[in-house]
């Protein structure tokens, strides 16, 4: 009777052994990708925040120097991390990640870079739903459109002109398409005046913990 389960048990021990030994490589190897997957993560949202303010133009590290905010109808309702730039201690830039905001065919999701003057550093679509070949004209790849929000303020143009043409504003819109644009500008108007009613309070919070590089876009 041994000798019939003895090959059996065998093998069963062989295949245990080999299945301890491919769970520990297994292991061993998602923890060095996973370092890997983190990495790149951060360095995607640096070049992101590089996009919006250079690198030049400050000193401290963005992605430890944040703040949260949630709660704040300005910036679309959801939680909303403000990567705070720096240089010599000197407050440079104030970047709010993501700005929610209706669009014509879903909610947009924006980053939007404020130069502690009050003038734009820069806008990017994190996210959007709008139609191919026309709303779509407000990612930066497909139209120099949404970087022309850099070095306006709120008195450049002013305040009441903060609209697309068509109604009135000193904004284009696109051909085909005016809904989309006009959200958007109004989303950035929103995000400027909320940074200048409360700039100081937004500077001298206590840094929270670094948010996971996803967070930049949770809410899209």
């Amino acid at each position: 009777m041994i000798d019939k389960w003895f090959p059996a048990v065998i093998s069963a021990l062989v295949l245990a052994v080999f299945a301890v030994i491919g769970s520990a490589l297994v292991g061993v190897a998602y923890e060095g990708t996973a370092e890997r997957i983190e990495e790149n993560e951060r360095q995607a949202l640096l070049d992101l925040l590089g996009q919006i303010v250079p690198a030049q133009r400050f000193d401290n590290d963005m992605l430890a120097d944040t703040i949260t905010l949630d709660g704040v109808e300005e910036l679309g309702g959801g939680p909303v991390t403000v990567y705070r730039a720096r240089a010599d201690k000197q407050d440079v830039a104030a970047i709010f990640s993501p700005v929610i905001t209706p669009g014509y065919a879903g909610r947009m999701s924006l980053i939007v870079g404020i130069y502690a003057d009050g003038t734009v550093a820069g806008v990017r679509v994190l996210r959007h739903h709008e139609t191919p070949g026309l709303g779509d004209k407000i990612e930066a790849e497909r139209s120099p459109w949404i970087l022309g929000f850099a070095g306006k303020s709120l008195g450049n143009p002013s305040e009441e002109r903060w609209k697309v043409k068509r109604d009135g504003g000193d904004f284009d819109q696109f051909t085909g398409a005016t809904i989309t644009p006009r959200l958007l500008v109004a989303a950035v108007k929103r995000t400027l005046r909320y940074f200048l009613h409360n700039q100081n309070r937004l500077f001298a919070a206590e840094a929270s913990t670094p948010p996971n590089p996803e967070q930049a876009d949770a809410n899209g």
